[in-house]
């Protein structure tokens, strides 16, 4: 079914590539209107600078983007992407020590942010009806009465329908604004996070006590006195082609700039093993530091009357701290979101657009709320939803004890594992998982257990020494 001749994407990221897809089957022609160059293979580009940090795909968004471009994981996996269970293929380092390997409810594609953008670009171009413009920049919309009817970009474009996939620093607010729309109310919560990261090659023969393929070191529980690098955040992280990212993160802590301060930090980080891997790689980049993290969502769903045609996709509405891997995933579910309701669609009239923003808030509510659920807690933190003092230290109490009884609780409960996969992967909401009467009675069991020390399986493995490599899958299940 036709809704129009043409639509508009603002922007040619992940956001706005996997709209395109979501517009293609409703207007005759969708024009996907990016200011870069795009490359012709995975590399990387001015207007997508996180994409020399980690980013990982959660299962919604592989079902969202693999239902937008069939065959997406397949192209991605033989494109270089990495199919593991994190559970068994991850020396994950949280509370006094290493965690034990067993098998999980949970897998990923793993894979640079480059590469995921390339082969959805070789998707959208498969499409007979999309145009992807290069070199073209947006500068304004124009209007006709309540509606949005075109887009400026050196020349006048008409358009049925437009999409804002422009990420955090989208203009379309102002030009909103200077159309005689109210301002959207802005929600906002800045936890101060830093991260920086090195691009490695691994070595051609790995080590033999690498039976590990991504490396993870959570912050330190550790109240007491200690080395601010026990706070990090850290990840080894292997992406196609026989690499890894090195990454370190932080709230409000200073982050190394240089190769050498680097190398230096990672030293004094909770694990030698970090540092160690590191040494036995050939680095193949600079440092990369970003400080753009804080969370926005931008409340178009509360504007009396939002403009007619217009819709926003990804960061352009609600943006997260990077560090919950939340972004791609959301804003592929968004754009499969908008073509599910573009199907139902007989026109593209006042309440289609109403309709969409409020399906859409309730499934942004789902990663807001849990990135508001941790980074609330950080005396840090700047924004409109800054809680009061008595609650920042309530959640700063409970919140790590919080996470690491619910991931003790899932090495050896398999409800309990299969519902924190669908919270970690945004296919469930926290207070969800929560209100399920098996999940709590499964916490208290193993809250139970471990205070009369009869944990099915073993953990705090000593975090100076080498991860176990024993699979405890059978222990668990006994």
């Amino acid at each position: 079914m036709r809704l129009g001749q043409t639509a508009v994407v603002l922007g040619g990221s992940a956001a706005g590539l996997c709209t395109a897809g979501a517009l293609a089957p409703f207007f005759d022609q969708v024009l996907v209107l990016e200011r870069d160059r795009l490359p012709a293979g995975a590399e990387h580009r001015r207007g997508v600078p996180q994409s020399k940090h980690p980013h990982f795909l959660l299962n919604s968004g592989r079902r969202a983007i693999g239902a937008l471009f069939p065959g997406f994981e397949d192209d991605l996996i033989a494109a270089g992407g990495l199919h593991l269970m994190p559970s068994m293929d991850a020396a994950y380092l949280d509370g006094a020590g290493w965690s034990a390997r067993k098998r999980s409810a949970m897998t990923m594609i793993y894979g640079s942010r480059i590469l995921i953008e390339r082969v959805l670009r070789d998707k959208v171009r498969e499409l007979p009806n999309v145009v992807i413009r290069e070199g073209v920049t947006a500068g304004g919309l124009t209007f006709d009465g309540g509606a949005v009817t075109g887009v400026e970009a050196g020349e006048r474009l008409d358009a049925d329908f437009v999409v804002d996939a422009m990420g955090r620093g989208s203009p379309v607010a102002g030009w909103l604004a200077a159309a005689g729309w109210p301002e959207p109310q802005t929600q906002t919560l800045d936890a101060k996070v830093t991260y920086t990261s090195r691009w490695y090659d691994l070595p051609a023969e790995r080590p033999a006590s690498w039976w590990w393929r991504h490396l993870v070191i959570m912050p330190t529980p550790d109240k007491g006195e200690h080395p601010a690098e026990h706070d990090f955040l850290v990840n080894f992280f292997p992406v196609e082609g026989n690499r890894v990212i090195a990454c370190m993160g932080s709230w409000g802590l200073e982050m190394p700039r240089t190769t050498d301060a680097f190398a230096e930090v990672a030293r004094r980080v909770r694990t030698p093993l970090f540092a160690d891997a590191m040494e036995r790689c050939e680095p193949v980049s600079e440092v990369h530091l970003t400080r753009s993290t804080g969370n926005k969502w931008r409340r178009y769903d509360r504007l009396r009357t939002p403009p007619r045609g217009l819709a926003f996709v990804g960061d352009a509405i609600c943006a997260f701290n990077p560090f919950y891997a939340q972004g791609i995933s959301s804003a592929a579910g968004s754009a499969l979101l908008l073509r599910e309701h573009l199907s139902r669609a007989g026109r593209l009239d006042d309440g289609f657009g109403k309709r969409f923003l409020a399906a859409q808030r309730k499934a942004l509510q789902v990663p807001w709320r849990l990135a508001m659920a941790r980074d609330q807690g950080y005396e840090c933190a700047e924004g409109t939803e800054k809680p009061p003092e008595w609650k920042r230290r309530v959640l700063a109490a409970v919140s790590a004890p919080a996470f690491s009884l619910i991931v003790g609780a899932a090495r050896e409960d398999d409800v309990v594992d299969e519902h924190f996969a669908k919270v970690f992967n945004l296919d469930e909401s926290l207070g969800d998982m929560l209100g399920n009467p098996r999940v709590l009675a499964g916490l208290v069991r193993y809250r139970v257990r471990a205070a009369l020390g009869r944990h099915r399986v073993p953990f705090g493995f000593d975090p100076r020494a080498e991860p176990p490599a024993t699979d405890y899958s059978t222990v668990a299940a006994r």
